[in-house]
């Protein structure tokens, strides 16, 4: 009676278990992260100058500051524009021709420091004034000494002869020791703008456009027949795309296979806001107006006149600016930078 029993409990367990059911694995197909131009979690990670060896580092990352020269259209366009401005009103000088002095503007406007080396004669005069790179130039602990230093050859960093180095610089709240451009507050929206423009370039390169699920529900169909589709949409990403898919499913029923787009329109609207919003905020940082950058009016009644917005650009940007490189004049001890007035001519009526 025992045994008879126990065999009853099991077969009463068996029945009670839950039975184990197979289900089919699911599969997700996804193609890699955009690679961007650099590391943007370490550019703003400074507070202060720190001192390293006998100079001091400057408080943000100006390699980081070079790389993000080129992320963005509108970022570096604007820059551009400025230099080109200043370089054609500037007047050369013997010291100062016009090629180092658009090299020394570009530096400034980049990295809110712009240095220039005076090379002396053998009598102690000065015979030429050359830009040194804002990228590599350090200021010594002493805030009276610079060096040249190149982080990835520390071995071969140098000082410069001393009182022979100017610096114009574009002062900071937070510390006396370097500059810093006006720009870092759009630093965001330039590298916002260049992940939506490296996530588009990589979706497409991708070649997956459609941007759907094929969910197939169909009883009917055999696993060979869904291997066979899963390869075929395998085989129609990437290089020789936009083939078209077949599907023949005998006795299958309504919406057993159904095709879902995933957020097709909302994607590429997002895609033109972002890239707008974001070429607002950098045109806002460097106060440069839209239709002097060739932009193109979404709207109908457009940016307004080219020749009124440079007039107002000339007098509230262009002209500081030249106040500002003006400095050198004091320090050197001669009129080395000279401008001619920026002026937009008058279209003639017709």
């Amino acid at each position: 009676m025992t045994e008879h029993h126990n065999n009853q409990d099991q077969a009463s367990a068996a029945a009670a278990a839950p039975a184990v059911v197979t289900q089919s694995r699911a599969e997700a197909f996804t193609f890699g992260d955009p690679v961007p131009v650099m590391d943007r979690s370490s550019i703003l990670d400074y507070v202060q100058c720190t001192a390293y060896n006998d100079w001091y580092e400057p408080p943000v990352s100006f390699d980081g500051l070079a790389k993000t020269f080129h992320a963005g259209t509108h970022h570096s366009s604007a820059m551009f524009f400025k230099r080109n401005v200043l370089a054609s009103t500037f007047i050369p000088h013997k010291l100062l021709t016009r090629q180092a002095f658009s090299s020394w503007a570009l530096n400034f406007l980049t990295f809110g420091n712009g240095y220039l080396e005076k090379r002396s004669s053998r009598l102690g005069g000065p015979l030429k004034l050359v830009p040194a790179l804002s990228k590599y130039t350090r200021r010594g602990v002493d805030l009276d000494r610079y060096y040249f230093v190149d982080r990835d050859n520390l071995k071969d960093a140098y000082e410069f002869a001393p009182d022979s180095v100017f610096h114009l610089m574009e002062p900071d709240i937070n510390q006396e020791v370097y500059g810093l451009p006006e720009y870092l507050g759009s630093l965001h929206s330039a590298w916002l703008n260049e992940s939506a423009t490296l996530f588009r370039r990589k979706y497409y390169e991708n070649g997956s456009h459609a941007g759907f699920i094929l969910y197939m529900t169909d009883a009917a169909q055999n696993e060979d027949d869904v291997k066979a589709m899963r390869q075929a949409l395998k085989d129609s990403k990437g290089p020789g795309n936009f083939r078209n898919l077949f599907m023949y499913a005998p006795n299958g029923k309504k919406d057993g296979i159904q095709l879902i787009p995933v957020s097709e329109v909302t994607a590429k609207d997002e895609f033109f806001n972002i890239k707008n919003i974001t070429r607002d905020d950098m045109l806002a940082a460097h106060r440069v107006p839209p239709q002097l950058l060739g932009v193109v009016p979404s709207n109908t009644g457009g940016f307004g006149a080219a020749d009124t917005a440079a007039k107002v650009f000339g007098r509230n940007e262009v002209e500081p600016l030249q106040a500002r490189f003006l400095e050198l004049n004091e320090w050197i001890g001669e009129e080395v930078v000279r401008f001619k007035p920026y002026t937009i001519e008058a279209t003639p009526q017709e």
